[in-house]
């Protein structure tokens, strides 16, 4: 009823935890972990709102008792996910922080429920494979710092993302992380704006505001961000293929939290010296320009006003908002990086995004003309 992550393999886990069973089967630094296979899935018809199998139930109380009962993370490993082609970023449910069987079961239904979500649904039609979902449960780091680097760049460079807390301020784009480019163990540095941080209590998630002290200080010296890259060249070595690893620290360790093949890699950074006149600048996120009604959209409650053609607006989206890249001709936003899960799902639906960009929301007005050109980084009122 489960397995243990190091024995996990695509057909019986999916790609997610199987990648991860090849770094720990390597003795790289992975959470220790077990997976609820798909067969337990299909076994319970993806009900989500029965109760498990008594026997599932008894294997994860086993499974969790040789982990010794720590919290933990409960995450999807769907069918269809993290594949060379469709990564399925941030469409399925993750629950960080649960602790003990009872919670782990709900968890577990989480993901199950997640793999027929609107959000879901909307993404799998880029997906190549029938919907099921395997949940993988890793020993939880409370990280200090956490982010996403992206191996093999055209240039040999390593890009990173990072900012305080647990990982999904950064790839949720909650934050405008730190940018880090690492190169021949030649670091530079874009300082972000990390404004929050999440971390677990002993109630649960708590999301606390970053003092100003932190708020503008790198959060990987030179000497974290090569070890960092050298890893995550070891990492790619092993996959066979660049790699957009989730990574977090805690103390001195580096461990490796998710690595997945990079499905369309982000736009190289250009020095622009001519921007158009009265542009504004932020992230360029995914490649492409297009031109339209800029539909400023604060929440779900506004989703009913963008039309197809409309540029999304907004401060940042979550996975929710996974439906709206089928309508909109671009997307921009006030916070999130070129990592974020937002920007890898603009650049596997072709549609330019730029993201990170200040007080979006107020400059770009809601129903006038606009041009996002996602390779340059700029947004142009007309």
């Amino acid at each position: 009823m489960i397995v243990p992550l190091a024995q996990a393999t695509v057909s019986s886990c999916g790609a997610k935890a199987a990648a991860l069973g090849v770094l720990l089967h390597a003795g790289l630094p992975v959470p220790d972990g077990f997976v609820v296979p798909f067969d337990a899935y299909r076994r319970a018809e993806g009900k989500a709102d029965a109760a498990l199998p008594a026997d599932l139930v008894e294997a994860l109380r086993r499974g969790l008792d040789e982990l010794g009962d720590p919290p933990v993370a409960v995450r999807s490993s769907a069918a269809h996910e993290d594949s060379p082609t469709a990564s399925a970023a941030g469409q399925y449910d993750s629950v960080l922080g649960v602790r003990g069987v009872g919670a782990v079961a709900q968890a577990i239904r989480a993901c199950w429920a997640s793999l027929h979500s609107a959000r879901a649904v909307a993404y799998q039609e880029v997906a190549d494979s029938e919907p099921a979902m395997a949940v993988l449960i890793q020993r939880l780091v409370d990280a200090d710092v956490a982010g996403v680097m992206f191996t093999g760049g055209p240039d040999g460079s390593t890009a990173i993302e990072a900012s305080w807390g647990l990982g999904p301020s950064v790839v949720g784009g909650v934050v405008t992380p730190d940018a880090y480019q690492v190169m021949d163990g030649v670091v530079s540095v874009t300082v972000g704006d990390k404004r929050f941080r999440l971390d677990r209590r002993a109630d649960g998630l708590v999301r606390d505001i970053v003092p100003g002290s932190d708020r503008d200080r790198p959060c990987l010296d030179d000497a974290t961000a090569v070890r960092l890259a050298r890893l995550g060249d070891v990492v790619a070595g092993l996959s066979g293929a660049p790699q957009d690893i989730e990574w977090a620290i805690t103390g001195e360790t580096i461990w490796l939290l998710q690595s997945r093949p990079i499905t369309v890699a982000p736009p190289a950074a250009l020095l622009s010296t001519s921007d158009p006149a009265g542009a504004f600048t932020g992230t360029p996120a995914s490649r492409g320009s297009a031109t339209g009604v800029a539909r400023v959209v604060h929440g779900p409650a506004d989703f009913g006003r963008l039309h197809p053609g409309d540029i999304l607006v907004c401060r940042y989206t979550d996975p929710a908002w996974t439906p709206l890249f089928r309508l909109a001709a671009g997307v921009v936003t006030e916070t999130g990086g070129v990592l974020s899960h937002a920007a890898i799902v603009a650049r596997e639906f072709r549609i330019p995004a730029v993201l990170g960009l200040p007080q979006a929301m107020t400059v770009l007005r809601d129903g006038t003309l606009i041009t996002v050109d996602g390779t340059t980084g700029t947004v142009t009122a007309h």
